[in-house]
């Protein structure tokens, strides 16, 4: 999955983050993929409890900070984290939520639960800002709500995998890249991983 590190601004926003929590860039690279699956599955789950679909999680992250949640995380000032913890409540609810996916990814890592804790909020801030530039980037009436291969999702997936077609783009596209398993059915994955 290290093409997903395309959603936190690619190396500089791994770099960025690096720096802030005083790891290595490898370890944050490690924490990231393991945590941004979650993240992107939460993004998904409030697009289909959307009634705009996903031009209403484009609205959402919009009123949130948009493409500036992600400038926020590549700038050389400390990240505004409480903007990132907005973006999680928004996304999982309680805080119960963060804090089992900290832990569950410190047990597939071998990274401390506490760093993948602070990291998580970034993560979160800086795919809600990749996801709104690419929203912006999207042509007016290409398809943002209807989750076709030209509309946004498709836009996503085709810039988080270099431009490597997944077997088509919107809904069902995004979705494989989240589904853990493999078993077609990402939305399983994160509530295994927010019960355990």
């Amino acid at each position: 999955m290290q093409h997903l590190i395309n959603a936190l601004g690619g190396p500089a926003g791994i770099a960025a983050m690096a720096r802030e929590l005083g790891g290595s860039e490898g370890m944050v690279e490690k924490g990231a993929v393991a945590l941004l699956p979650a993240v992107l599955g939460g993004f998904k789950q409030q697009a289909a409890a959307q009634p705009d679909g996903l031009a209403g999680l484009v609205g959402m992250l919009g009123n949130m900070g948009g493409g500036g949640l992600l400038d926020a995380v590549l700038s050389p000032q400390p990240t505004p984290v409480e903007q990132g913890n907005a973006v999680l409540g928004q996304i999982f609810g309680l805080e119960d939520v963060s804090r089992t996916l900290a832990q569950q990814a410190a047990g597939q890592t071998g990274i401390s639960a506490d760093l993948l804790k602070r990291m998580l909020p970034m993560i979160a801030m800086a795919a809600a800002g990749f996801i709104a530039k690419q929203a912006s980037a999207e042509p007016a009436g290409d398809g943002i709500g209807g989750g076709s291969s030209g509309g946004l999702l498709g836009s996503v997936v085709s810039a988080l995998t270099g431009g490597r077609p997944q077997g088509g783009g919107g809904l069902g596209g995004i979705a494989r890249l989240i589904d853990l398993d493999g078993d077609g059915n990402p939305l399983n994955d994160n509530l295994r991983m927010v019960k355990r």
